[in-house]
């Protein structure tokens, strides 16, 4: 198991960006997948991005290609989603979570069973 704490939520004006960090408990950080979720108000929580154990792989949601940036630091044990141009249809919770896998980024929220309690980011118009 693996502790995540995020970071860097906040309030922030269409078309702004803001970088958040998660940062991960224990030595294995190395061997997990890492994923940012996010749930807006009443909905489902989706898939944003997800970078695979060793930095070299990433993927991502549809809504964020080429806005958002996924990359981690193994030797800080942290993982980084850089969001730029932002909307307000990206306001919501923003969520870390960790698969212990060697083999590529998952983007099923099943598959990741450990999750950080969110950092709420919040894009005015």
């Amino acid at each position: 198991q693996v502790q995540l704490v995020e970071s860097g939520g906040g309030l922030v004006q269409a078309g702004g960006s803001l970088r958040l960090s998660c940062a991960a408990s224990g030595r294995t950080f190395n061997t997990y997948a890492m994923a940012w979720f996010r749930q807006a108000p009443g909905k489902e929580r989706e898939f944003v991005a997800a970078v695979n154990w060793s930095g070299g792989s990433t993927s991502y949601a549809d809504s964020v290609k080429g806005r958002f940036t996924v990359s981690r630091d193994n030797a800080k044990s942290t993982v980084y989603l850089q969001m730029s141009s932002l909307k307000p249809e990206d306001t919501g919770v923003f969520y870390c979570a960790a698969k212990r896998t060697l083999r590529g980024t998952p983007r099923a929220r099943y598959e990741y069973d450990n999750w950080g309690q969110g950092t709420q980011v919040t894009v005015s118009s």
